[in-house]
C-alpha cells in the first residue's frame, strides 16, 4: 500500500447564514496517527466530512490518495437495520445470500466484489472483539451505544481503508472496548485521524493537530507534549498581552506629558504675545507656526495610541479563545443522611444477565460512581430511577426531586432554540441566561438556532444548562455520560462544578480520569455476579 495522505489547500467552510467556520486552512496529513483537537462548534467534524469527501469546502481544494473511511460522531442507522448494515457489510451479504440462492444478477455481484468470506470475517471480528452474542442479522436497535460504536470499528477494519477519520470514537466505550480500541489503532497500517477529547486516546497518537479560530496548529507528539506546549503558548500570550498594556499605560503618560509641555509653551506664547510690541502679522505667523506644530503633535499621537491599541488588540485576540469555560455552581443543598432513593429487588428491563436484579439504598451525602461493561444496564437503572421507564418487578422509589442526562440528550428537542429550552425549564431572566449560556461558549447566534443543528458538544452543554440550572435546583443529579462529546476545557469546568455540588449524585461513565476527580463516595460495579457496592477507590 503507498503511503496515504490528505492535504488541505486554501480550505475555508462557509455556514448557510453567511457566517464563516473557518478559513484558509493549509495542512497535510500523512500516516502518522494524528489526533485533532478544538473546542466545541469549532468546525471539527465538518472539517472531517471535508477530509473524507462527503462535502466540498466553500472555497480550496482538498487532496487525498486511496480509500478514505469516515466514521462519524453519532452512530445512527433506520430502525430496520442489522450488524451487518450497521457494519458497512449489509448490501454484500444481502448480495452473497442471494447468489447462494441462485442469482446471476450482475448487479449482485458488483456489490459482492472479491468478499466471498464476508459472512465469516464479519463473524470472526464480531466474536474477537467480544461481541459472540450477536451476528450479522441482529437488529443494530438491540445494540446498547457502546456495542452500535464497536460494531461500526468492526467495519473500519473490514473496509480495508488506506486512511481511517474517526469522529469520537471513544463515546459510549467501556474501558475494555477503549483499550481495544487503542490497541486496534496501533497495529492499523495506514493513516489515522482521529477527532476527540480522550485524553487516553489521545496520549496514543503521534502528533496534535489543534483548530482554532486562528486555523490549524501542529504539535509533534503525544497529548501530553501537546498540553504542555499549550500551557507554555498560553502563559507566554497572556504575559505578552500584559506586556502590551503596560506598555500603552506608559506611553499613554509620556504623550500626555508632552501635551501638557506643549499647551504649556502655546499658553507662554499666547501671554508673551499680547505683551511683545510686535508687528501683527508677525503675531499671526507665530500663532500659525504654534497651531501646525500642535496640529503635528496631535497626529502623531493620535497615530501613536492606534499602533497601541492595535498591538493590544492581537495580543489578545492570541488568548481569546483560550477564555475559561465558566459553570455557575449549584445552589447548596441540604445534604443530609435523609434516603433519597430506595430500590426493592428491582428488575431492570433489556437486561438478560445477572445486572437485571438490584437492590439499593442512596442517601443525600452519597456520590456514586456506575461502571460495567457495554449493556451491562447502566442506562436502564438510570432511565427507571428517573421515572422513564418501568421496572419489569420490585420497587423502584424516588424520594427527591431529581434531574437527569441521559446520552441522547432527550430532554433537548431538536427542533427547540435553546434559548427556548432554558425559557422552558428556568426562571432566570433572558439577560441571564443568555450570560451564563455565554460562559459555557454557546455563542448569541448558536441559542437562538434549532438545537439540532448545533454540534454534539455544544447540544450537551445547552442539555446540561437545562438541567443544572433547573429551577428548583435538583437535590438528586442522574447523569449519563455527561462527558462525552465535551471538548476538554469544558470537560475540566464539569468536574469543577460536580465537586462543587452537595446532592446526591450518580453518574456513569467509563472515563477513569473523569470519575477520579468528581471526589466520589461510591462504585457501584456491575460484573459477572450482579451490583456490587463499595467505598470509592
Amino acid at each position: 500500500m503507498t503511503s496515504p495522505y490528505m492535504t488541505l489547500e486554501g480550505v475555508s467552510c462557509l455556514l448557510p447564514d453567511g457566517r464563516t467556520l473557518f478559513s484558509e486552512l493549509n495542512e497535510h496529513f500523512d500516516a502518522r496517527h494524528t489526533g485533532l483537537v478544538g473546542r466545541n462548534g469549532i468546525g471539527k467534524s465538518v472539517l472531517a466530512r471535508i477530509l473524507a469527501g462527503e462535502i466540498a469546502p466553500s472555497s480550496g481544494t482538498c487532496l487525498r490518495s486511496g480509500v478514505v473511511y469516515y466514521l462519524a460522531q453519532q452512530v445512527s442507522v433506520p430502525d430496520d437495520a442489522t450488524v451487518a448494515d450497521l457494519a458497512g457489510v449489509g448490501s454484500a451479504l444481502n448480495a452473497l445470500t442471494r447468489i447462494e440462492a441462485g442469482s446471476a444478477a450482475v448487479a449482485d455481484f458488483e456489490a459482492l466484489g472479491e468478499r466471498w468470506d464476508i459472512r465469516q470475517r464479519l463473524q470472526q471480528a464480531l466474536e474477537h472483539d467480544g461481541l459472540a452474542y450477536v451476528d450479522a442479522m441482529t437488529p443494530a436497535s438491540q445494540l446498547s451505544g457502546g456495542e452500535a460504536m464497536r460494531v461500526a470499528l468492526i467495519g473500519a477494519a473490514l473496509a480495508h481503508a488506506d486512511f481511517l477519520i474517526l469522529d469520537e470514537p471513544t463515546n459510549h466505550l467501556d474501558q475494555p472496548s477503549r483499550q481495544a480500541l487503542i490497541e486496534r489503532l496501533q497495529r492499523w497500517p495506514g493513516g489515522v485521524l482521529v477527532i476527540s477529547h480522550d485524553r487516553q486516546l489521545l496520549e496514543t497518537m503521534e502528533a496534535i493537530v489543534a483548530l482554532t479560530s486562528h486555523g490549524l496548529r501542529r504539535y509533534g507528539g503525544s497529548y501530553t507534549f501537546y498540553a504542555q506546549r499549550q500551557a507554555q503558548e498560553r502563559d507566554a500570550a497572556h504575559q505578552q498581552l500584559e506586556q502590551c498594556r503596560v506598555m500603552r499605560k506608559r506611553e499613554e503618560r509620556v504623550l500626555q506629558q508632552q501635551r501638557e509641555r506643549q499647551e504649556r509653551r502655546q499658553g507662554r506664547g499666547r501671554r508673551e504675545g499680547k505683551s511683545a510690541n510686535q508687528a501683527r502679522v508677525l503675531l499671526d505667523r507665530q500663532k500659525a507656526r504654534s497651531e501646525g506644530a500642535s496640529g503635528r503633535l496631535q497626529q502623531q499621537h493620535r497615530q501613536a495610541r492606534e499602533q497601541l491599541a492595535r498591538r493590544e488588540r492581537e495580543a489578545a485576540q492570541q488568548v481569546e479563545h483560550e477564555a475559561a469555560i465558566h459553570l455557575h455552581a449549584l445552589p447548596q443543598s441540604s445534604a443530609t443522611h435523609r434516603e433519597v432513593a430506595r430500590l426493592e429487588q428491582l428488575v431492570l428491563p433489556f437486561v438478560s444477565h445477572s445486572t437485571c436484579l438490584m437492590t439499593l439504598s442512596m442517601t443525600g451525602q452519597q456520590r456514586i460512581g456506575v461502571t460495567g461493561p457495554n449493556g451491562c444496564g447502566k442506562s436502564t437503572l438510570l432511565r427507571v430511577m428517573a421515572g422513564h421507564l418501568q421496572p419489569l418487578g420490585g420497587r423502584c422509589c424516588v424520594t427527591a426531586n431529581r434531574a437527569w442526562l441521559d446520552q441522547r440528550l432527550a430532554s433537548l428537542a431538536p427542533e427547540c432554540s435553546v434559548l427556548a429550552h432554558m425559557q422552558a425549564v428556568s426562571r432566570m431572566t433572558e439577560g441571564e441566561i443568555r450570560m451564563r449560556l455565554a460562559q459555557l461558549d454557546l455563542e448569541a447566534s448558536k441559542i437562538m438556532m434549532p438545537s439540532g443543528a448545533l454540534s454534539g458538544g455544544e447540544r450537551l452543554k445547552a442539555a446540561l444548562a437545562g438541567v443544572l440550572y433547573a429551577d428548583p435546583p435538583p437535590p438528586l443529579l442522574l447523569l449519563d455520560e455527561p462527558g462525552n462529546h465535551l471538548d476538554i476545557e469544558s470537560l475540566e469546568a464539569l468536574e469543577r462544578m460536580l465537586r462543587a455540588y452537595q446532592g446526591a449524585l450518580m453518574v456513569v461513565s467509563h472515563d477513569a480520569a473523569f470519575l477520579d476527580s468528581l471526589n466520589l463516595t461510591h462504585a457501584l460495579m456491575a460484573n459477572e455476579t450482579g451490583w456490587q457496592l463499595k467505598p470509592w477507590p
